[in-house]
C-alpha cells in the first residue's frame, strides 16, 4: 500500500561504512534514520537502467534526422 511506513533493517554494515553515514547525516543537521529515509526516496524516485531502456524502447520515433544523417550533411556540405 503507498503511503503506509515500512521498517527496513539492515545488517552487517561495517563500522566504517556506519560511521560515514553518521557524519553525512550531522552535517545534514540529520538524524541517521532521516538521512538515510531521505537517501532511500531519493534512489527510489530514480529509474533502473531496464526501466530507462524501456521508456526509450517505447518512445514514439521523432521522425527528424539521426545523428548520423546530421554529421553525413555537415561532412558534405564542408567538402
Amino acid at each position: 500500500m503507498v503511503g503506509a511506513m515500512s521498517t527496513i533493517q539492515i545488517r552487517d554494515v561495517t563500522g566504517e561504512t556506519h560511521a560515514r553515514l553518521v557524519a553525512r547525516a550531522a552535517a545534514r543537521g540529520m538524524s541517521l534514520s532521516e538521512y538515510l529515509r531521505s537517501e532511500l526516496d531519493r534512489l527510489a524516485g530514480q529509474p533502473t537502467m531496464a526501466e530507462m531502456l524501456d521508456r526509450i524502447a517505447t518512445r514514439p520515433a521523432g521522425g527528424g534526422a539521426s545523428a548520423g544523417d546530421i554529421l553525413r550533411e555537415e561532412r558534405n556540405r564542408r567538402s
